[in-house]
């Protein structure tokens, strides 16, 4: 099906906050410019960002240490979801986040890598900042 995306980021910032930054829907869609955003933080819970472009739902949350989500484009064949995993890792004072993507469609991987840095990795810092 496909390769793995994995990122390796350093923020400078709590595992707290790196944490409700991806799943306080209020907060994402700060992160994100406004963008529509529903996400129900709890496992099985379903979640919507960017006005519905990325749907899924949360697998295993341990808060403020782990996200994995069960993560599909609007654009994939109905019924295809792929596997999003965020672990954070205390630094001193930072939160190192080690992420990785598995299981989406063949071809996707270099458009997908991209929009984690622009979409998810350079916002965040910003909004974190």
């Amino acid at each position: 099906m496909s390769t793995t995306i994995h990122h390796e980021i350093i923020f400078k910032a709590s595992q707290k906050q790196v944490y409700d930054a991806l799943m306080d829907a209020n907060q994402f869609s700060t992160v994100t410019g406004g963008a529509p955003t529903e996400i129900k933080a709890e496992a099985g819970g379903a979640f919507s960002l960017f006005g519905g472009m990325i749907t899924g739902r949360n697998i295993e949350l341990i808060p403020n240490e782990r996200i994995v989500q069960a993560w599909r484009a609007g654009n994939w064949a109905e019924g295809v979801y792929s596997i999003a995993k965020f672990e954070l890792k205390k630094q001193g004072e930072e939160t190192l986040v080690i992420f990785d993507h598995v299981g989406f469609p063949e071809g996707q991987g270099e458009h997908l890598a991209e929009g984690w840095k622009d979409n998810y990795w350079v916002p965040i810092e910003k909004y974190l900042s």
